[in-house]
Parts: structure tokens; sequence; C-alpha cells
């Protein structure tokens, strides 16, 4: 078996997983950002985030092109063969060994990256709730205390100026 395979496999899950390290940072600092409602440094990281997510995008690639080349070699890794299955197949123990150890630090920072994700999520919609209101209250706007049928809330809005277009 081509050893080398297994070796760029082991280098593509360890960039993959520096990649979810700079992820987290970012998330961590989004976090940060979201709460101070830092608009600029929001905006840059961002930025960061789109740059990101197209080498995580770039490296998933590259580690699924490796796993094709490793079927081709290996007739019983297929598409539906788990990662666990897969390392048992590894030419040598240290491999195996070491496969497995990068994939579950890539599982725990994957796991770390969407509990941030979801975390900054709810904090960016109660900072739009915010905003939201206080547009509303700005421009007269009141909520009713029932909903539409639709689920969604009825707003009311009483005339402050008149304006002709």
């Amino acid at each position: 078996m081509d050893i080398s395979l297994w070796q760029n496999l082991m280098d593509i899950l360890g960039k993959i997983n520096l990649a979810y390290d700079s992820a987290i940072e970012l998330g961590e600092r989004k976090h940060k950002a979201l709460v101070i409602i830092d608009m600029d440094g929001l905006s840059k990281i961002l930025d960061e985030e789109q740059l990101l997510t197209a080498k995580i995008q770039k490296l998933e690639r590259q580690r699924g092109e490796t796993l094709i080349e490793l079927s081709k070699v290996e007739p019983s890794i297929n598409i539906n063969t788990k990662m666990e299955e897969l390392f048992k197949l590894a030419p040598r123990k240290a491999i195996e060994d070491r496969l497995k150890q990068l994939h579950k630090s890539l599982t725990t920072k994957v796991n770390q990256t969407i509990n941030l994700r979801d975390n900054n999520n709810i904090l960016a919609q109660s900072a739009l709730n915010a905003v939201k209101y206080h547009l509303n209250k700005i421009g007269g706007a009141t909520v009713e205390p029932t909903y539409g049928n639709n689920g969604g809330d009825i707003v009311t809005h009483k005339k402050n100026f008149d304006f002709k277009a």
C-alpha cells in the first residue's frame, strides 16, 4: 500500500484542525464584537470568516480526493466506510493512532465551532430585535398584544408628520 496517501491524509487533517482553531478564535472575537456592538470589528471578522470558510472548503475537497485515491488502492474502502473503519486499514499502528487523534480533535473543534456559531446567532438576532424596537419607537409604531393570522406581530403606525410625495 502507498504510505504517501496516508501521510497526505494526515497532513490534510492537520491543516483542517488548524483552520478550525482559527474558526474558534474568530467565533470568540465575533462574540465579543456582538456583545459590545462593534460594527467595524464585526465587518472585519466577517471578511476573515469568508476567507477561512473558502480555505476549509478547499481542504475538505482535498480530503475527499485523497480518500478517493485511497479507495482505488484499497478495495475495502467505499463511500459507506466510516472513519474508524478506515483508520484500521492504515499500514502502520502509528499512522492509525495519529489519524484517530486528528479525527477526535477535529470532531471536538467542529462541535465547539457550532456552539459558538449558535450563540453568536442568538446575540445577533437579539441585537436586531433591539434595533427594530428602537426604530419602531422612533417611527411611532406600536405592536399589538395579539398575533396576526400568520403568527407574526400586528404592527400599527401613528402618523407623526404629513408628507406628500
